[in-house]
């Protein structure tokens, strides 16, 4: 695990934060080879430890709300249905651990012909509308894509970069490293980091 020394070891020494934005694919659940779609629920296979992750954020009284681009709808590879369908399954999860998520938003447009396909900010938008005190200031967004570092860095909202699996990363990583607040291995990882071991 690197850890830009500047970012802080534990919660503690992130006393505003209240809001964890979690990207979807490669950070919850694993992600499929480059231009492979995780189009149907059979496809959508939890990465280990995550559950527990985000029931320890939850527990820790923070908000968390998932924010993944789906660009496989635009492209007719499953639909928007789909999608909720997915995100029902993993919420039905989490409210087992008493841990449920607060939002999922997702955008299913394709590149260029919408403000919320990350980094763009339309979905930190619609979780603004939905929950007003969201400040950047009071947030981080944790991804495993460089659109996902950037949009946090576009909103000046601190970042952790996952690295995931080497194999299905996407282009990009290099340039996300370099600008992530702090980098580790996967969601249970970044975790430790803000709340301790």
């Amino acid at each position: 695990m690197t850890t830009p020394a500047s970012h802080p070891a534990s919660l503690s020494a992130l006393p505003q934060l209240r809001t964890v934005f979690l990207d979807r694919d490669g950070v919850i659940n694993r992600k499929l080879p480059e231009g492979e779609y995780c189009s149907s629920l059979d496809r959508f296979q939890l990465l280990p430890g995550v559950l527990p992750a985000i029931a320890r954020l939850k527990s820790a009284g923070l908000r968390v709300i998932v924010i993944t681009n789906q660009r496989g709808v635009a492209l007719g590879k499953y639909t928007s249905a789909t999608v909720r369908d997915i995100h029902a399954h993993l919420q039905a999860q989490l409210t087992a651990l008493g841990a449920p998520v607060d939002a999922f938003y997702f955008c299913p447009h394709d590149k260029n012909s919408c403000d919320c396909r990350k980094p763009l900010p339309g979905m930190f938008h619609q979780a603004l509308a939905a929950f007003p005190d969201i400040t950047p200031a009071s947030s981080l967004m944790v991804g495993d894509s460089f659109s996902d570092i950037d949009f946090g860095h576009r909103l000046n909202i601190p970042t952790i970069f996952i690295e995931g699996d080497p194999q299905h990363r996407k282009p990009g990583a290099e340039k996300a490293v370099a600008i992530a607040t702090a980098i580790t291995q996967d969601l249970p990882a970044a975790v430790a980091l803000l709340l301790g071991n």
